[in-house]
């Protein structure tokens, strides 16, 4: 005859045991400070005296299979989510950044006048090319590296790329407004011309980039697209 074995399965699901007084004042504490708290201030906000180092370590032992645990950084105390769900209060944002008028001045004499160097850019706008503006296009992956001038100093040479195309929904670059087109649009200042250096005076290469006495583009257009200062 087999004898037969009675299985029994435990479903209960075990709960925290249950805290003394001290414990949920020592837990309420530490869960309303804005910061980690130390020992001695923990217990300075208790009703009586009592261990508290020993009381943390047991509440700590509580805490330490819940989704948020009781650690100690430098002998102060404080609640942190538990490392095995920290992933879920990760939280993602896209933030739009708005094109300041240099990097929308650059990209539109690139656009206009590819390949070009970056001493032709200053030219037409009059003032010296920040690394960080071109930085910024690149970064959007607008603008590529092309070919060099066979000039002294063998210049580097910019222009749009395939990613521009795609973000603006261009064929390719002829699909453009013309000059006279920008012009009717009122998108040009009178008497500009784009890529011409027209009145605008030079200045020095030290300028801050972001002073440009006479942009190539209308200040309305501009508007939709340059960050407001603060």
């Amino acid at each position: 005859m087999i004898k037969k074995e009675k299985i029994t399965k435990d479903n209960v699901v075990k709960f925290p045991s249950k805290l003394t007084d001290l414990e949920k004042e020592i837990e309420a504490v530490i869960f309303a400070a804005a910061e980690p708290l130390d020992v001695d201030t923990i217990e300075s906000k208790i009703s009586k005296k009592a261990n508290v180092a020993k009381l943390l370590e047991k509440l700590q032992q509580e805490y330490s299979n819940r989704g948020i645990n009781l650690v100690c950084i430098k002998e102060k105390w404080s609640f942190r989510t538990s490392p095995k769900v920290s992933s879920l209060m990760t939280q993602e944002k896209t933030v739009e950044k708005k094109l300041s008028r240099a990097a929308i001045e650059t990209l539109a004499i690139i656009v206009y006048h590819q390949p070009v160097t970056r001493a032709e850019i200053e030219e037409i706008r009059g003032i010296s090319l920040s690394r960080g503006t071109v930085d910024i296009l690149l970064a959007l992956g607008w603008i590529k590296p092309r070919v060099r001038r066979r000039t002294p100093g063998r210049p580097l040479t910019w222009g749009t790329s395939t990613a521009f195309l795609d973000h603006f929904g261009l064929q390719g670059v002829d699909e453009l407004p013309g000059i006279d087109e920008l012009k009717s649009a009122g998108l040009l200042r009178k008497g500009q011309i784009l890529g011409g250096i027209g009145e605008s005076s030079h200045q020095d290469d030290d300028g801050p980039e972001d002073e440009v006495s006479d942009g190539l583009l209308d200040d309305d257009f501009l508007d939709g697209f340059v960050e407001e200062d603060a």
